[in-house]
């Protein structure tokens, strides 16, 4: 494992501003490597990638290299591995879904078709390991190499997990917490937890330091997906770029919605029953829903799960170093926790 000198530290940052604003930078990087790709696949995958959406996951890895004292420089390509990987399940998801809309335009499967959307998923998830061994800096060794491709296949196995967990909970009320939590922890959580596992093993041998970064990851990503499904309950379908009625359509139960029900009267139990068995009209069946979250208390309940999260992902960063990466670290749990994503 190798230690990155710490002296080439940025020193110029602003916290939170400077971390999105790198989004910026990774995406005209991202154009430089997938634009004008003359074959299908090439444009199927630029479709998908560019414009991208705020580039979380790979900041994540930048920043958790900085954190432990490393430097991002020549990271990006490593970095950008994870969206690859991220994007793959999105286009997957899609068409398990059936969702024809993703970041506020038509979704690969509705612009170019379901086989060319699988055949790109998997180009997608085939380019993670290409990105993960290719160019890199002279300072990250072949074990490094080795450890964050590692850590990158583990958390595809889990998402690959959390999917067919979500699965199994179609349709079902009875649902525990516990259920959904574990559910979310693998599908959403373990992406976010790589993302700061490896930047660390690329920035650190300090294993402490590793486990505690991917902890924060965990907890964090585990947050940004009840997050998520708090989202489809606001006025702002703008930041999911899919329809609000989506996670009912497909009759998924998410916390807030597990939450309401078990709170529920008798009378409102059975109005969600209705909703998930799509008795009642799409728009109906949704306000129907949103209406019992709300009274319920169900809404506020899984915000309360989220912010512990968030709470518990800060606690994690004080056992890292001191400094302006911890300080924005904790800035990006607390942009999260406003669902500013």
């Amino acid at each position: 494992m190798t230690i990155v000198n710490n002296v080439t530290r940025e020193t110029d940052r602003s916290g939170l501003t400077s971390f999105l604003a790198g989004g910026d930078l990774l995406q005209r990087d991202l154009l430089g490597i997938w634009g004008g790709r003359p074959d299908q696949l090439g444009r199927i995958a630029e479709y998908a990638l560019v414009p991208a959406g705020k580039l979380l996951r790979p900041l994540l890895v930048l920043e958790s290299a900085r954190c432990v004292g490393g430097t991002a420089e020549g990271l990006t390509e490593l970095a950008l591995a994870i969206e690859y990987l991220h994007v793959a399940t999105l286009l997957h998801d899609d068409i398990i879904d059936e969702d024809d809309m993703r970041r506020g335009r038509p979704s690969v499967q509705a612009e170019f078709g379901v086989p060319a959307a699988i055949v790109a998923g998997d180009g997608l998830i085939l380019e993670t390991f290409a990105a993960l061994t290719g160019s890199r800096p002279a300072s990250v060794s072949d074990a490094d190499i080795v450890a964050v491709t590692s850590v990158m296949a583990r958390a595809g196995v889990g998402l690959c997990r959390g999917q067919l967990l979500e699965s199994e909970f179609v349709g079902d009320l009875d649902c525990t917490v516990e259920q959904y939590l574990t559910m979310a922890q693998l599908k959403t959580g373990a992406l976010f937890e790589s993302a700061c596992r490896i930047g660390a093993i690329l920035g650190t041998d300090r294993q402490d330091w590793i486990d505690a970064l991917g902890e924060y990851g965990m907890k964090l990503g585990t947050a940004f997906q009840i997050r998520d499904d708090l989202l489809a309950f606001d006025d702002t379908p703008a930041l999911i770029g899919k329809p609000h009625e989506s996670d009912l359509q497909n009759r998924r139960p998410t916390l807030p919605i597990l939450l309401s029900y078990q709170r529920a009267a008798d009378s409102e139990r059975k109005q969600l029953e209705r909703a998930f068995r799509g008795e009642l009209p799409a728009d109906e069946s949704f306000a129907v829903v949103r209406t019992i979250v709300e009274t319920t208390g169900g809404r506020d309940a899984a915000a309360q799960f989220a912010a512990q999260l968030i709470a518990d992902a800060k606690d994690r960063l004080t056992r890292l170093p001191v400094g302006e990466s911890t300080d924005t670290l904790a800035e990006i749990a607390g942009y999260a926790s406003r669902r500013a994503f």
